[in-house]
């Protein structure tokens, strides 16, 4: 994290009982099954899901692999993942307290937007196993175009992102720091903007901000997101890449 990720624990304090059904995505089982299909795992592998808020991600690997451990900065968040994990570690993703090549997997689904890549990154290649696997699974914009208007909407619902993507950096970004092979999925998550806005830890100016943006969206943002707006409801077609990436052998 950048500084001491207080923020970050702040926010997600705030959001922690409601986070479960605070977007589509958080509970997609296609989503889920990409993610677990990506890591390539086995009932003999360790596996890390870092940023594992309540356990969402978490619930599709338990019992399917040998050991699952868990990580996040936010206790009132990992308290729900618990019964999913057969160990947890109250840690910042650039010091894990973990041995050299520790993990088969390592799984972060859209955990990456607050913390620090440069640290980040080379960490979590440091506690793979060779030939071991990062997934990661984060909203991006889909272009030049619609990045503007679309980072703002991200930074407006959860102020502590550090991190916006533009399509295809994420798999860059491993690439820079050591992971070969990458390879990237997309998945489009329809969301309702309202209920995605309303995570009950931001007030209510900024959920307003939100709809004004999407209200006097341009063309272009509007077409890239399939945008369908409302008097009631908003619906976007919001773009996860999921990328993959191995610690060479």
């Amino acid at each position: 994290m950048n500084g001491d990720g207080a923020d970050v624990v702040e926010h997600f304090t705030a959001r922690a009982e409601r986070y479960d059904r605070s977007s589509r995505w958080c509970t997609d089982a296609t989503l889920l099954d990409r993610i677990f299909a990506l890591a390539g795992v086995g009932p003999t592998d360790t596996v890390l899901d870092l940023a594992c808020g309540t356990g969402l991600v978490s619930r599709r690997f338990h019992g399917r692999v040998a050991r699952l451990l868990g990580a996040d900065i936010t206790p009132a968040m990992a308290a729900q993942a618990a019964p999913h994990l057969d160990g947890f570690l109250l840690a910042d993703a650039s010091a894990l307290p973990l041995p050299d090549h520790h993990l088969d997997a390592i799984v972060c689904r859209q955990g990456l937007q607050f913390m620090d890549l440069d640290r980040v990154l080379p960490e979590l290649l440091r506690v793979l196993k060779p030939g071991g696997r990062l997934v990661t699974a984060d909203l991006h914009a889909y272009g030049p175009a619609d990045a503007a208007e679309y980072f703002e909407v991200l930074r407006l619902r959860n102020p502590a992102r550090r991190n916006f993507f533009v399509a295809g950096e994420m798999g860059a970004l491993l690439q820079k720091a050591g992971y070969s092979p990458v390879c990237v999925e997309v998945h489009i998550s329809e969301e309702d903007v309202e209920a995605w806005a309303d995570n009950g830890a931001i007030a209510d100016s900024r959920v307003a901000a939100i709809r004004a943006i999407y209200e006097g969206g341009s063309p272009e943002f509007l077409r890239l997101h399939a945008a369908r707006v409302g008097h009631d409801r908003i619906l976007d077609q919001m773009r996860f890449e999921i990328s993959r990436g191995l610690k060479p052998a």
